[in-house]
């Protein structure tokens, strides 16, 4: 049986996107710049920031290139795709923060972090009687 399936031009962007926001996580995690892993899978790093934002689709073996260059397998890049089109027709649940996508999310971790356990659990009921959100308790 035949699985009948023809990809659209928002599932591919979709697919870019995410891959390319995989691989721009994993290179913060590592603590690498786009220079440092461009030249590590012997391309430009304007074709990091290309497939970064996911302007173009990333072959096969350039992503299995990448994927030892970040320590990780190539599967590790479609991690949490399924997510991302569920976004994609679901605008309510694109209000995440992903402190390794956003600086400002990443900054404010940071800070919460340091700030005394008893005033973080009331800046945290603060955020979120501000955004309607009751939390988990």
């Amino acid at each position: 049986m035949a699985l009948d399936f023809t990809p659209t031009l928002l599932d591919e962007t979709l697919v870019n996107e995410h891959v390319g926001k995989r691989i721009r996580r994993r290179r913060r995690l590592l603590g690498l710049t786009q220079t440092q892993l461009a030249s590590a899978v012997e391309i430009r790093f304007q074709q990091i920031q290309k497939y970064e934002s996911g302007a173009n689709k990333v072959s096969a073996p350039r992503l299995y290139s990448i994927a030892q260059a970040l320590d990780v397998s190539p599967a590790y890049f479609y991690e949490g795709l399924e997510g991302d089109q569920a976004k994609a027709t679901n605008p309510a649940a694109q209000a995440t923060l992903d402190p390794a996508e956003d600086r400002q999310a990443a900054r404010m971790l940071i800070a919460l972090a340091k700030v005394n356990p008893i005033l973080r659990e009331r800046l945290i009921a603060l955020a979120e009687a501000a955004s309607g959100d009751e939390g988990e308790q």
